[in-house]
């Protein structure tokens, strides 16, 4: 069995589908967006004393190893990381991937 990667970005509301476009575009197959919410020191506001996070969307992608680095470049380019307050983006090593089915082209 060949070694995946799971991708992790985590970006402003709205962007992800832009990223998640840059991605395949770079080679992944698809992805998983989730709604989140942020909590760092760049995050949080305060309005009439109540303090409120900004909504972030979350994007996973599970890749095979080669097409990692592709994929991580596009994303970070896209949504934008390389600027201060833009996101986070990171990498995980799989251990083992279930359920994987590839079509048949034909």
């Amino acid at each position: 069995m060949q070694g995946y990667k799971l991708i992790a970005a985590i970006v402003p509301k709205g962007a992800a589908g832009r990223v998640m476009d840059a991605a395949r575009e770079a080679g992944a197959e698809g992805g998983t967006i989730l709604m989140a919410r942020g909590t760092g020191v760049h995050e949080a506001r305060r309005f009439f004393g109540i303090t409120i996070s900004s909504e972030r969307e979350l994007i996973v992608i599970l890749t095979e190893q080669e097409k990692r680095e592709a994929i991580l470049d596009a994303v970070v380019r896209a949504g934008r990381l390389d600027e201060p307050a833009r996101g986070i983006a990171f990498v995980l090593a799989v251990e083992e991937v279930t359920g994987i089915v590839h079509r048949e082209e034909g």
